[in-house]
């Protein structure tokens, strides 16, 4: 047996999702470039505050899993995902998809109180290497799925995409098979639905979504050393499609070097 299952979220979960995550994040060049002016400590004491509100925005589309450790209950990692709008729903009987994965909702006052103090959070990243940023989305916008294949046979694809928005595993945590584990569960989920699996992923997590049997189809390696980080700032973008792990022909691999 695993020694963590993947089980769902609920907003009792949000002060130690923001403890796992955020070291998580600590260490990508642009979160390092944002929040210089802000200790880890710090920033996770603000994050906290934010979670629980954030694990009930747009609970029709979006589903949150945790790995927890089976003998202490800790949480190890986190993961979210975003359903596409036509299957938030089962059409069968009316349920929400995947419910297991779907946080459960607060009474009215108590989601009020939750949204009051989500407000009092002090959120004021540096926004000086938002170029970089800039650079990604434009990227992103021009890459996501749409060789003729796609256009011809599923002209709405981004309305056919599960996009993984949100992977953190602490970092004592890593490279014990609880990323990979959260992963094979969206995945999992896909194959039941049919449907591809987009995702943004940064350097540190590339070769997990290679391994499980994603496909890249861009990367962005830019420079930011011109406003204080290492010079090698990687962003990839990946698609998993369900039953044809083997046949990468349809895909185009875009490769950039940026060095502005």
């Amino acid at each position: 047996m695993a020694p963590f299952v993947i089980s769902q979220c609920s907003i009792a979960d949000g002060t130690t999702l923001a403890a796992n995550s955020i070291p998580a994040f600590w260490a990508d060049p642009h979160w390092v470039l944002a929040w210089r002016h802000r200790t880890l400590e710090y920033h996770v004491s603000q994050i906290a505050l934010r979670f629980p509100r954030n694990l009930l925005n747009n609970r029709e589309a979006l589903r949150h899993q945790k790995a927890v450790d089976i003998d202490t209950g800790r949480i190890l990692g986190y993961a979210r995902w975003r359903l596409p709008t036509s299957y938030e729903i089962n059409t069968d009987d009316g349920t929400p998809t995947w419910p297991d994965a779907q946080v459960p909702a607060v009474e009215p006052g108590k989601e009020a109180e939750i949204r009051r103090i989500a407000k009092t959070v002090i959120w004021d990243p540096n926004d000086d290497a938002d170029e970089l940023l800039d650079r990604i989305n434009a990227l992103e916008k021009e890459v996501t799925p749409k060789t003729p294949y796609y256009r011809e046979i599923f002209p709405g694809l981004t309305r056919r995409l599960i996009g993984l928005e949100y992977l953190a595993v602490h970092p004592e945590n890593q490279r014990k098979g609880v990323g990979t584990a959260l992963v094979k569960s969206g995945m999992d989920q896909a194959d039941k639905m049919g449907l591809n699996i987009f995702v943004h992923a940064l350097r540190e997590g590339a070769e997990l979504y290679k391994r499980v049997g994603f496909r890249l189809i861009a990367e962005l390696v830019q420079d930011d050393s011109p406003y204080g980080g290492s010079g090698v700032y990687g962003t990839y973008f990946f698609i998993y499609e369900p039953g044809s792990r083997a046949d990468s022909a349809q895909l185009l691999v875009l490769r950039v070097l940026d060095t502005r």
